[in-house]
């Protein structure tokens, strides 16, 4: 396996009226809105076994986001000092993964209905996990 590079597929793409990077808050728990995953048809089997009610995970490809950047002004807000990227929640890294603590609100077919996410629509995203309640992972 050559560790220089990975691929990863997406299992879905988000479906939400964030329309722009401008749309969207920069955390769910500040004005995220109820989405929709639409999960690829490949992968509807692996949605089998989630609930209304769930906890979940959303791995997602912030695909807008500059893979330059090193380091920000945290929450953009210019009265921080520069810190690097991997100190903060910023989408703009490297690998531009996003970490997403959601709500399953609905299921129909291949549709998650999800709740509060803050990812704009057509963002890929790579993986579902649920929330494991005695873990201290998130």
């Amino acid at each position: 396996m050559n560790v220089d590079t990975l691929e990863l597929i997406p299992i879905g793409f988000v479906r939400s009226d964030l329309k722009s990077l401008d749309d969207a808050p920069k955390q769910g728990s500040e004005g995220g809105v109820e989405a929709q995953i639409d999960i690829e048809q490949a992968f509807e089997r692996a949605i089998d076994g989630l609930r209304p009610g769930d906890q979940i995970i959303l791995l997602t490809w912030f695909h807008q986001s500059d893979r330059e950047v090193l380091k920000v002004h945290p929450r953009g807000d210019t009265a921080n000092p520069l810190t690097g990227v991997f100190a903060t929640r910023s989408p703009a890294r490297p690998n531009p993964i996003g970490l997403h603590r959601v709500q399953v609100v609905g299921i129909d077919g291949r549709l998650l209905k999800v709740h509060p996410l803050e990812a704009i629509d057509g963002t890929p995203v790579i993986d579902i996990k649920p929330v494991l309640e005695n873990s201290a992972d998130f």
